[in-house]
């Protein structure tokens, strides 16, 4: 039988951008951009493992084990994941006897797979370097969320097309600020309200002094942010905002960043981050203000909501003010 292989250096990418490029800008959705992307690097990954020869070949020539391949169970560093290890070679015994593949090779996979893991949960997903890494990952979820607003905007919005440059840019800095808020709230609202960390039944010590690796990782998250928003107002000064901008986000980002590090007082730092729910609002306000629709009801609704959220949040405040006993 005759099999079909399709070259990694397969024209593919190209074929699909000149079949995107001639339709017209305005029907061409971001999603497709996502989907042929994504179709691409499907292909060429099936062209390299359509068959045992061309997936040994890569495992051949392509060694990234810097660990001996039978000496597996004489490395410490790997004794947490011997019993996942032994309960997986069996399947790949399986696969060995089926196809071309040396045994040795699948398990050496199998070893970087399991190093892989190690140095995820002991490094990156470790409490110890959990604040650096949500910070990290704050930073990297600014700088995407920027450029989808961006992206979204230019092929669903058309006064997008007419703004200035630094009127594009505060809109899609307005997009990133929106999405932290809605992120920052909604965990701040559990941790406050559903959150065991803080209740009565809790009994790890005072409630000023209780963190968890989820309550650190969401305010990295935000220290992220603030840094990244520090930056553009910084580099743009004064075009995003003035002093009291600077202000603002310096004093947010060292008190965030206080109660991440040490774990103290990461229930007051969230009371005071359910604020961020009017933050959408009013960006709203400022998109409708800038697409020339000051005046349409949508513009009328969102003043009445900002309104009603900034009720909600002084309610929110008197009911913990009415709480403190638990605290």
């Amino acid at each position: 039988m005759t099999r079909i292989l399709i070259s990694p250096n397969s024209s593919f990418p190209l074929f699909s951008s000149l079949l995107f490029s001639s339709l017209p800008r305005q029907i061409l959705p971001p999603i497709a951009i996502t989907i042929t992307i994504a179709i691409s690097i499907a292909v060429k990954l099936l062209s390299l493992l359509s068959t045992p020869h061309n997936f040994y070949s890569y495992a051949t020539h392509h060694k990234p084990f810097p660990f001996p391949r039978l000496k597996i169970y004489s490395n410490p560093f790997l004794l947490p994941f011997q019993s996942h290890f032994l309960d997986s070679v069996y399947p790949f015994a399986q696969f060995h006897r089926t196809s071309n593949i040396g045994f040795k090779t699948a398990l050496a996979f199998k070893s970087y797979q399991n190093q892989a893991q190690v140095l995820v949960k002991t490094y990156l997903l470790a409490d110890a370097f959990m604040p650096y890494t949500s910070v990290l990952g704050g930073i990297f979820a600014t700088k995407m969320v920027y450029d989808l607003t961006q992206l979204i905007s230019t092929f669903y919005f058309r006064t997008y097309a007419g703004l200035t440059k630094i009127q594009r840019i505060e809109w899609n800095n307005r997009g990133m600020s929106s999405i932290h808020a809605i992120f920052i709230a909604t965990m701040s609202l559990y941790f406050v309200f559903w959150s065991d960390l803080y209740s009565d039944q809790y009994t790890d010590g005072p409630v000023t002094f209780r963190s968890s690796p989820l309550s650190t990782f969401a305010l990295g998250v935000s220290v992220g942010y603030f840094l990244s928003d520090l930056g553009m107002i910084f580099w743009l000064y004064p075009a995003l905002g003035g002093l009291e901008y600077v202000v603002h986000h310096t004093l947010s980002a060292i008190a965030v960043a206080y109660a991440m590090f040490t774990g103290e007082g990461q229930l007051y730092t969230f009371m005071v981050l359910i604020s961020e729910l009017t933050t959408p609002e009013i960006n709203l306000r400022w998109y409708l203000d800038t697409a020339g629709l000051k005046k349409s009801n949508a513009y009328l609704i969102n003043g009445v909501v900002i309104f009603f959220a900034w009720m909600m949040c002084s309610r929110v405040s008197a009911l913990i003010d009415a709480n403190t006993d638990r605290l």
